[in-house]
């Protein structure tokens, strides 16, 4: 029984999930916004809610954090315009619009982008 077990597994190993969702949160940090599969995006939006949640309070520990996740440019971002941008805000950084379905294999496809 999957009792208490948060997130997608993606049909990926941990340690490939992992770098799966840092790569897609590098991206979104640097771009602003990403295109992606439904399952993906998903997976995505808490893991950086987490990440913007702790950039609003600017302190060593929370930096030292979200650099375990993050690039150092992805995290100079960050804690420099996105987590002043969202200080008064209390969650939901993130929309999810959903796009229609790929072409090759007709997976659905969505679109993350920070608010």
């Amino acid at each position: 029984m999957r009792h208490l077990k948060k997130g997608k597994k993606l049909s990926r190993t941990a340690d490939k999930r992992k770098a799966l969702l840092r790569g897609l949160a590098n991206s979104l940090i640097l771009h602003g916004k990403i295109k992606t599969t439904e399952a993906k995006v998903k997976a995505l939006r808490p893991f950086v809610e987490k990440l913007i949640t702790k950039s609003k309070k600017p302190t060593l520990a929370n930096r030292r954090y979200v650099l375990r996740f993050l690039n150092k440019k992805a995290t100079a971002k960050v804690f420099g315009s996105v987590g002043k941008k969202y200080k008064a805000r209390p969650g939901g950084y993130t929309r999810i619009i959903k796009l229609g379905r790929r072409k090759g294999d007709n997976a659905p496809i969505s679109q993350i982008e920070l608010i």
